[in-house]
């Protein structure tokens, strides 16, 4: 008996979706900082503050008090923590240090504390913040040439200024943020790596056209709607009649899994695996500078049925929201990767200014030849892609949604949004649950004009 897999997926925006969840909590360690150049930013007296601050847009979104203690003199507050905890991390009297403030605690403590200026801009945080609201998601938004992360955001969050003291109250709120179940203490944009879905089409598409295996988008595919996968008897249907034998152009745009799985078999595993390398999967060191988690693709002993799987990025392939706004900034970009940072530049006491080894960003390679980067931006339009996926029980979905825009200012951003924790219902593909992450990046992408 043949077993069946589809994927319902409709047009809207300008870009990619799909779906999953993890928990965890992890922690950044300090790595130091790069070049000297000079000042471009003058902190205010030691003698007049207390730590040093991490600034979004220029204003500093944390603060400090004292304590009356001689071994701990300040404590650290936070403004709109929970819009921020993914780019600041937490600071407490308690329970130690995360994140920027982990990582650049030699610029940030009491002594001679300096600054931390971010590449964050407030207004592109707060739509992405507002537009995931109560649900259990991620956002990333990234200047597809520069590499400047615009936007961090990993919901639900939580509010580091809660347990940064060391006082009863602060142990009932670390307790209540560690113990969640939803885990508002992971940075789900990147520390979360899961099956990519409809988006990594993307990749493979661009694996195609560089492999010669179709000369331009609108060539015709010849792929039956059902598709049975190699040595297998599983099928994958096309989402519509339109799928059958659709050009890459018109399978973007409708998502056909028939399509992506069947080109994923054509390519072989060696292939696309190398194609998934260029894009930044496998890559084990990246930093923004703070860690990210391992997007992949899998290895040798992967089945043929398995291999052809991930072209519907399903099987073993993995990635984090911020490696899928890689993706859809190479798109935009020509063709090349971007290389991702959080961090403008960490200015001292004294005036000196220090860029971390991140702040040059830039280009990390080429992830596809320029003809193949314009004809997939010319084929994915002014459309593009969400993607409905429901979970392993059937209880709980997920979506995705990936692409890009012009801002008012002229630059390309790019934005990855994953919402989890929907419902899972007959043709919710359909309904709001459906397009959630796709109406997210609408808002996001709104903030840009």
């Amino acid at each position: 008996m043949h077993t069946t897999t589809r994927e319902a997926l409709r047009v809207s925006g300008v870009l990619v979706a799909l779906a999953t969840v993890t928990s965890g909590c992890s922690q950044d360690t300090h790595t130091g900082t790069g070049n000297k150049s000079p000042a471009e930013h003058t902190s205010p007296s030691a003698s007049n503050r207390g730590l040093g601050d991490i600034l979004v847009g220029g204003k500093a979104v944390t603060g400090s008090q004292p304590t009356n203690l001689p071994k701990v003199p300040y404590q650290r507050t936070y403004t709109n923590g929970p819009l921020y905890a993914p780019v600041t991390g937490y600071r407490s009297m308690a329970y130690g240090r995360a994140g920027l403030e982990a990582l650049y605690d030699d610029a940030l403590s009491a002594g001679a504390p300096g600054d931390v200026a971010t590449t964050i801009e407030p207004a592109v945080q707060k739509a992405a913040f507002d537009a995931l609201g109560d649900r259990q998601g991620a956002a990333v938004a990234l200047d597809a040439e520069s590499g400047k992360l615009l936007a961090l955001v990993s919901t639900p969050s939580y509010d580091p200024a809660q347990f940064s003291g060391r006082s009863e109250k602060d142990a009932q709120a670390w307790k209540s943020a560690t113990s969640d179940s939803r885990s508002p203490m992971l940075n789900r944009a990147l520390k979360q790596a899961d099956a990519p879905a409809a988006t990594f089409s993307v990749v493979v598409a661009a694996a195609a056209l560089d492999q010669g295996l179709y000369t331009t988008v609108d060539d015709a595919t010849v792929s039956p709607l059902t598709y049975v996968l190699p040595l297998s008897t599983t099928r994958v249907t096309g989402a519509s009649s339109q799928c059958e034998n659709a050009s890459i152009r018109l399978a973007l745009r409708r998502s056909c899994a028939n399509v992506f799985t069947k080109m994923a078999a054509e390519l072989g595993q060696d292939r696309l695996r190398a194609a998934a390398q260029k894009f930044g999967f496998d890559d084990d060191t990246l930093k923004v500078p703070l860690s990210v988690a391992e997007s992949s693709y899998p290895g040798d002993g992967t089945t043929a049925p398995e291999a052809a799987l991930t072209g519907m990025g399903a099987g073993d392939v993995r990635a984090t929201p911020l490696e899928m706004a890689r993706v859809a900034a190479a798109v935009a970009n020509g063709g090349q990767l971007v290389s991702p940072r959080l961090v403008e530049r960490v200015t001292k006491a004294d005036g000196t200014t220090q860029r971390p080894e991140t702040a040059d960003g830039g280009s990390a390679g080429q992830a596809m030849s320029r003809g193949t980067a314009d004809a997939l931006r010319a084929a994915l339009g002014t459309g593009g892609q969400t993607g409905w996926v429901p979970s392993g029980d059937g209880d709980l979905a997920a979506s995705w949604f990936i692409g890009s825009a012009q801002s008012s200012d002229g630059r390309h951003v790019a934005v990855a949004v994953r919402v989890e924790d929907l419902p899972s219902t007959a043709g919710a593909e359909e309904s709001a649950g459906g397009r959630a992450a796709a109406e997210a990046a609408e808002k996001i992408l709104a903030s840009l004009s």
